[in-house]
């Protein structure tokens, strides 16, 4: 299946018809830039030159044609959250957050034209660090972030993704910013994670280190016999609970649903009742180093480390289950779930729809769920 919503091009687009196409690229059409950093003008503009610059990079060129691909998809979609964050402060243009929100959107895009889901993350991956190389050699912990990249996507792609995201620009510090992405790819070659991931000793050791800052990457954590939580992840109507019935029918559930009925509350709204409640379920389980499994949508990464710091303070062993569906059945599941969840609160939570990567816990499972559940990627 094709990730982009638009095919590669070998030559340039036919910039008015995608314009006309989609309703995304329409919204960066417009939406001004600050000229110091971006004066050939707005988001659209500089998309179009990016994808046309990377298109002229030998670096680009050379790469086999599924990771093009994915290079590519991040250049069009790299800016695609400015038109949402863009604000006039002080008389200045910023689009604060752009990286981080482009990200969720474009995960959003792509998983609605049914794109494979690890080249998917890659890209969203790209586009949530696309500004990284920029001052990456400047930050105090500039190792940490450049092994946390490699576990998500190749630092060599987003190297050339932020070449071609400078050389696709009118700005007066062009040279600088050239410069500071070449330190970039030399730290990544000194750290050996430019086009593969950093290797850690194991699962274990690669979960603390991005838990606990000042350790070393090649400290070799000893993991002792534990009991185990599985922490699932998705979207109402993506089958956690059948996944939970088919691959762990023996294990203790703690489901936020349930105790929702139970106590009577809403599912919207404060939900602090519900998850005080669930956490003291949880206590009982883990005061008794007993295995189980926390059901909700845990759909970004703030509540996952929350929880995740409550299992590992009483030394459980973390595994993270996702699951998704489809976009074209997503829908059509929840409709025959007997808790129906409206669709625009679906729509509300693709807002903000983080997946779990390899750095949250020493196991993170990635399983689609289409007539059978399929395992896309395993990270341990």
């Amino acid at each position: 299946m094709k990730l982009l919503p638009c095919p590669l091009p070998s030559a340039q687009h036919d910039w008015p018809a995608l314009t006309r196409q989609f309703d995304w690229i329409r919204a960066m059409k417009d939406c001004p830039q600050d000229p110091i950093h971006h004066a050939e003008g707005d988001v659209w503009i500089h998309v179009n030159l990016v994808c046309e610059a990377l298109l002229q990079l030998p670096e680009w060129q050379s790469l086999p044609e599924a990771q093009r691909e994915i290079v590519y998809a991040a250049a069009l979609l790299h800016d695609v959250s400015k038109p949402a964050c863009t604000r006039v402060e002080d008389g200045r243009i910023t689009a604060r957050g752009h990286s981080q929100q482009g990200a969720i959107q474009a995960r959003r895009i792509l998983w609605e034209h049914g794109a494979d889901i690890q080249a998917r993350e890659q890209v969203c991956a790209l586009v949530r660090y696309h500004q990284i190389p920029f001052y990456l050699i400047e930050r105090p912990d500039a190792q940490r972030m450049a092994l946390r990249i490699s576990q998500q996507t190749r630092c060599g792609h987003l190297a050339i993704l932020a070449k071609a995201d400078a050389l696709g620009r009118i700005c007066q510090d062009q040279q600088g910013l050239l410069l500071k992405i070449g330190l970039f790819e030399e730290l990544c070659r000194e750290q050996a994670c430019l086009n593969q991931a950093w290797k850690f000793p194991s699962p274990l050791s690669r979960f603390e280190y991005f838990r606990r800052e000042g350790r070393d990457p090649s400290y070799h954590v000893h993991e002792t016999p534990s009991f185990e939580v599985i922490l699932m992840a998705g979207l109402p109507g993506s089958g956690k609970d059948t996944w939970l019935a088919q691959h762990a029918p023996s294990l203790p559930v703690i489901s936020l649903d349930d105790i929702r009925e139970e106590l009577g509350a809403p599912p919207t709204g404060n939900q602090g009742v519900v998850i005080q409640a669930a956490k003291e379920r949880a206590r009982t389980y883990l005061r008794t180093r007993t295995s189980f499994a926390w059901n909700a949508t845990n759909l970004t990464r703030d509540i996952r480390t929350q929880l995740i710091d409550l299992f590992t303070d009483y030394h459980a062993r973390v595994k993270i289950i996702h699951i998704e569906a489809p976009a074209h059945s997503l829908f059509h599941r929840v409709d025959k779930r007997e808790r129906q969840v409206p669709h625009p609160a679906i729509k509300r939570m693709l807002e903000r729809w983080d997946i779990p990567d390899p750095t949250e816990a020493p196991v993170v499972e990635w399983w689609l769920n289409k007539d059978s559940f399929e395992l896309q990627a395993g990270f341990s």
